[in-house]
């Protein structure tokens, strides 16, 4: 027990996906294994990575409150990862742009980082379109935090549906959870969950990138040798507790 609680509050930890707001790279029923040791070495989230994040508040409906003796056991087994928190409500989708960046998508048109067009081919939801029913921006994303979409974009409360909340529509890094890595069930759909190309040709936003890419390129043999001693041991333990996403 005390092995599973490490496990799901420093390194890995399972989540059960929902929802369809993230097909057809997730489907409804996968369980995907998320990356919760990254934060810990000072790694930020990036763009195209698929990220699990707690509700930055109003997001999600709030969780009805509940007594007696099934809110004990379900707080009992959650601490152990064996049953979703009635507390914390997390969400999941893909970081299209960073701190710094513009993002915009005009009506019948592509999704837009500084001014360079998204090729979204390889993961958006077939017979969408990039934000046809809901066009946004131009948007610059405030330092420190994110602007997520899901995959399927016609069936995703994402960033563009809470541009009247706080944050105007983006994710404070420090609500990230950790990101996907890899789905581990069912078996048939194993498979890691890589940044797409189309993110790797973008240009850097407002925020100028010296000392701090070369800091990053310092780091990057080290994050690239952990991820994947961390995703030979994640199957392994994909035991170790599960918390349900919403999407």
């Amino acid at each position: 027990m005390v092995l599973a609680l490490i496990i799901k509050t420093f390194l890995v930890q399972a989540f059960s996906i929902p929802s369809n707001s993230m097909q057809d790279t997730l489907q409804k029923g996968d369980r995907v294994l998320v990356d919760k040791l990254t934060p810990w070495f000072g790694a930020e989230p990036e763009r195209g990575e698929v990220v699990v994040f707690n509700d930055p508040g109003g997001w999600l409906a709030e969780a009805p409150s509940s007594g007696g003796v099934g809110a004990a056991v379900q707080s009992a087994l959650s601490f152990i990862g064996l049953m979703p928190s009635a507390d914390e409500q997390d969400l999941i989708k893909r970081v299209i742009a960073v701190g710094g960046d513009t993002v915009e998508c005009r009506q019948n048109g592509q999704v837009m980082v500084n001014g360079e067009t998204l090729d979204e081919s390889d993961y958006l939801y077939p017979g969408n379109t990039p934000c046809g029913d809901e066009p946004f921006g131009p948007i610059e994303v405030p330092e420190g935090r994110l602007w997520v979409m899901g995959d399927h974009r016609q069936d995703s409360l994402d960033s563009r549906f809470h541009q009247n909340l706080i944050g105007q529509g983006t994710v404070a890094e420090d609500d990230v959870v950790g990101r996907a890595i890899v789905i581990a069930w069912p078996v048939t759909r194993w498979g890691t969950l890589p940044v797409p190309d189309a993110f790797g040709s973008l240009g850097s936003g407002a925020t100028a990138a010296g000392p701090a890419a070369l800091g990053l390129a310092g780091a990057l043999p080290l994050v690239l040798w952990r991820r994947r001693r961390l995703l030979d041991r994640a199957v392994a333990r994909a035991a170790a507790g599960e918390e349900q996403v919403r999407g």
